[in-house]
């Protein structure tokens, strides 16, 4: 009866054959991405024909002294404050309903639209005419809508 394995021998590689065997891998990735490898080429050309490339190399080889630049213009006080600005605004439209403020931008658009018109009678305005026209239920609506705007403004600026 033959005796169990008890040991495995691995083979051992030498340099050589581990480069040979890294060569043939690197053939096979090759051959199988011919195409690609055709188009990256024709990319690298282009970009070193129109000068792009040599830009990227160097602010690559230049990098931290390209950061500390980034950075220094990132820390300038009108960057910081318009990076505040946006995240405060932003901040303030996630407390917004969508749906409002879809129909307050398409008031505003139709607002505009007829603002336009009116500037182009170039009518005069009276006080009779302001009176009269609060009459009217669309403006009537834009002027309770406006001082409500006010209101809440006010309220919001006394905290």
């Amino acid at each position: 009866m033959a005796k169990p394995t008890t040991k495995i021998v691995q083979p051992v590689l030498t340099e050589e054959e581990k480069r040979a065997k890294a060569l043939e891998q690197v053939l096979s990735d090759t051959a199988l991405n011919a195409d690609g490898i055709r188009e990256t080429i024709k990319l690298l050309q282009e970009l070193h024909q129109s000068g792009i490339l040599g830009a990227v190399v160097s602010l690559v080889e230049a990098k931290e002294e390209v950061a500390k630049i980034a950075v220094g213009q990132l820390v300038r006080p009108p960057v910081t404050k318009a990076i505040n600005n946006a995240m405060a605004v932003a901040e303030s439209l996630t407390e917004l309903e969508p749906e409002m403020t879809k129909k307050l931008a398409g008031s505003l658009a139709k607002g505009l639209k007829k603002a336009e018109e009116g500037l182009r009678q170039d009518e005069k305005v009276g006080i009779f005419d302001l009176i009269k026209a609060l009459q009217d239920p669309d403006i009537n609506r834009a002027v309770s809508f406006g001082m409500n705007l006010l209101k809440g403004m006010g309220q919001g600026l006394k905290e």
